[in-house]
């Protein structure tokens, strides 16, 4: 199945409206609209609603950082999937390494907010990855697994058409290091082969996008491998040079 070539900026806690607005302008200007490869930006919850703006008729898609998993409630400071969807996001990122790290998300917690992004029809972009200790332990198959494993008893197998798996080796995050193309088509051969057990049809329609220090350098030779299907791209996403660029590779 050919899948259409999928590349995610995560802004993190990045931007200001003004960064933003000559962003877009020179990003739009040099990629016009977008054709073989789908581009998603996701940008803090506050400057969603000045993105939806900037990003009409352009063919780029809007994301959210995280969601929370309930429709609403007193949850000070949480944002939750109709609020996202309202304002014009297609996609969410759940599971985040920094979220899992930084901010205690469990593999159940990250269950339920993949499921509450399909309840409220967003398509959920799924973390999983393993740290530098569990690499080096041989561990990286069974950790992943278990992130899965995770979502799969939440939600079930059919919640996994469709929707998009990012593998984030944790190690080669700001660290400067890359996984090699071989080790990213290794862990994302893993990904579709463990979910291709449960059904083959769900396997062949996720997109896995590979999120560990993606550069303009590597992009291409990613892009060759047969199932990495885009990158989930942090800091290098904050330049529009370089951010196209890596869109590029992707695109053949």
């Amino acid at each position: 199945m050919k899948r259409t070539p999928l590349v995610v900026a995560n802004w993190k806690m990045h931007g200001q409206s003004e960064w933003i607005k000559h962003y877009i302008h020179e990003f739009v200007k040099a990629v016009g609209k977008p054709g073989q490869c789908e581009i998603v930006l996701c940008p803090p919850f506050v400057y969603l609603s000045q993105l939806q703006v900037l990003l009409r008729e352009t063919g780029l898609g809007m994301g959210a950082q995280n969601l929370h998993d309930s429709e609403q409630g007193a949850f000070t400071g949480e944002v939750s999937g109709p609020m996202l969807k309202e304002i014009g996001c297609s996609y969410v990122v759940v599971g985040h390494s920094e979220r899992r790290r930084l901010f205690g998300e469990t593999d159940a917690q990250v269950a339920a907010k993949f499921a509450a992004a399909r309840l409220y029809s967003l398509v959920p972009i799924l973390c999983v990855g393993e740290n530098e200790a569990e690499r080096a332990a041989g561990t990286t198959e069974r950790i992943v697994q278990r992130q899965l494993d995770a979502v799969l008893h939440v939600c079930g197998i059919d919640a996994f058409a469709g929707a998009v798996i990012a593998y984030e080796p944790v190690w080669a995050i700001g660290t400067g290091v890359t996984a090699t193309p071989a080790q990213a088509q290794a862990a994302h051969g893993f990904i579709r082969n463990y979910i291709a057990s449960h059904s083959e049809a769900s396997a062949g329609s996720m997109r896995i996008l590979y999120g560990g220090s993606v550069r303009a350098g590597n992009a291409a030779e990613l892009a060759q491998q047969q199932d990495v299907d885009g990158a989930l791209v942090g800091g290098a996403s904050l330049a529009a040079k370089e951010f196209l660029a890596i869109c590029a590779g992707f695109t053949g």
